[in-house]
């Protein structure tokens, strides 16, 4: 997913079930790298064309 290893598995006491929920529907680093910088430049289009 792009998080350091033992990001969650790691903490101690953590089960399963928990480490799954603290993950939850989490957005992967390099996803929101990515849409973060698609919309940046949307916008940077956008505001030149205005």
């Amino acid at each position: 997913m792009g998080l350091p290893a033992g990001h969650v598995t790691d903490v101690p006491g953590l089960s399963r079930t928990a480490q799954l929920k603290a993950l939850g529907n989490g957005v992967v680093p390099h996803q929101a790298t990515t849409a973060l910088r698609l919309l940046a430049t949307a916008e940077t289009d956008t505001a030149h064309a205005a």
